[in-house]
Parts: C-alpha cells; structure tokens; sequence
C-alpha cells in the first residue's frame, strides 16, 4: 500500500499563513478540533512547515513565551518533514517512528499533495485486522 491511498488530501487540509499571530493558529486547531496546522509556503521555492500543540507547548509553556508576541514562523517546524505520496507505507511509518513525529507532509514537486498521520496509518492497521478476523 502507498501513502496516496491514505493519506488525507490537500483540499481537506488548513493552512496558515507563517505571519499569523500564534493565538490565532491556537483558536484555529481548537475550533476545528485538530492537533496540527500547515504553514503554508511564501514564495514558490519555499518549504512548508507544521505547527503542532508540541510546538505551541514548548515555546509558550516551557519557555515562557509570550504568546501574543509570537509568530507562526517564530515556533513552527520548518522544513517540515515530507514524503512521496508514491512512497511504500511502511516505509513513511518508519521514518515516524525513527523520528518520534506523528505527521507527514505528502509534497510532490514542491507542492502539498496531503498529509499523513499515524492515526491515519493505525486506523489503516486495524481496519485490516478487522477484515482479517470476519474471514
């Protein structure tokens, strides 16, 4: 299986502008009740990158920060890490885990294809288990 088959497309996908005030990404993740945001490219040859509640925790929380004062630029992961959506699944699950991330971006040719997360690839697992067990 590749990770085109289950990843989530970029049209189901929120973006946010490197520039937006990081309460707002905050208000954004929470009203749409997700745990991660794009942040979306400036210019044609620039990467994507990805704020996460980990982010979020380690800059406001741990560090004291001030969050009306921050960025998204200023605390996001940027390069995000990034696959082919032709890419075998577990080998996008292994880069996870080797690198203790839960999110893929799917970039092909520079441009954001989807994402890829490991709920994603659980719910895969299980679904097949599933299959298995009523056969």
């Amino acid at each position: 299986m590749l990770v085109k088959d289950i990843m989530v497309p970029a049209e189901k996908i929120i973006k946010v502008s490197p520039m937006v005030p990081v309460r707002e990404a905050l208000n954004i993740m929470k009203d749409r009740k997700i745990k991660s945001l794009v942040v979306d490219k400036v210019k044609p040859s620039d990467a994507y990158g990805m704020l996460t509640y980990k982010n979020i925790l380690t800059s406001i929380v741990a560090n004291d920060g001030d969050i009306d004062l921050l960025r998204v630029y200023d605390i996001c992961s940027k390069p995000a890490l990034q696959v082919s959506e032709q890419l075998d699944l577990k080998y996008a699950a292994q880069i996870m885990v080797n690198s203790g991330i839960k999110r893929l971006l799917v970039v092909d040719n520079n441009e954001l294809e989807g994402i890829l997360t490991m709920t994603d690839i659980l719910s895969e697992l299980l679904q097949s288990v599933k299959e298995v067990e009523e056969s």
